[in-house]
C-alpha cells in the first residue's frame, strides 16, 4: 500500500490564504490600537464597524482573533509540512470551520445589525471561506491518507 501525501497545492494555497488574513488582521489590529484612520474607499463602513459595540469579543478585539486564527493555521501547516504529522491535519481541518462559522456571525452583524460594511472585514470573511473550500480538498485527501 503506497502512502499518499497532502497534495502540495492544497498546502501552498492554505499558507498563501492564511499569510493574506493575517496581514488583513494585522492591519486592522495595528490601526485600531494606534488609532488611525482606515481607508475604506467607497464603502466607508471601516470605521461604523471597527468602532461599533461589536467590534469586541470577550474583551479583546475581534481582529486580534483573526490574527490568532490565522496564525494558528499558518504555524499548524508549516509544522505538518515538517512532520507530516496527521494530528496537524485534524486541527487544519477544525481551524477553517470554526474561523468560517464567526466570519458568518459577523458578517451578518456588518448586515443586519450595524448597517455598515467594512472592506477589510470582508475580505477576512472571503479568506474564510476560501480556506474552508480548501479544507474540503484537505478532507477528502486526508481520507485517502488514513485509508
Amino acid at each position: 500500500m503506497s502512502i499518499q501525501k497532502i497534495p502540495n497545492w492544497i498546502l501552498a494555497s492554505i499558507l498563501i490564504l492564511a499569510s493574506l488574513g493575517f496581514i488583513d488582521a494585522t492591519y486592522l489590529t495595528i490601526s485600531h490600537y494606534v488609532g488611525a484612520d482606515l481607508y475604506c474607499g467607497v464603502s466607508g463602513g471601516c470605521s461604523t464597524v471597527t468602532n461599533s459595540a461589536y467590534s469586541t469579543f470577550m474583551g479583546m478585539y475581534v481582529s486580534v482573533y483573526g490574527m490568532l486564527y490565522y496564525m494558528s493555521i499558518l504555524i499548524s501547516t508549516v509544522i505538518y509540512i515538517d512532520t507530516k504529522n496527521k494530528k496537524i491535519i485534524k486541527l487544519l481541518m477544525i481551524l477553517p470551520a470554526i474561523g468560517f462559522l464567526f466570519s458568518l456571525y459577523l458578517v451578518y452583524l456588518q448586515l443586519f445589525v450595524i448597517n455598515a460594511i467594512c472592506i477589510y472585514c470582508m475580505a477576512s470573511a472571503s479568506i474564510s471561506t476560501l480556506l474552508l473550500i480548501i479544507n474540503m480538498f484537505l478532507i477528502q485527501n486526508y481520507k485517502k491518507l488514513i485509508n
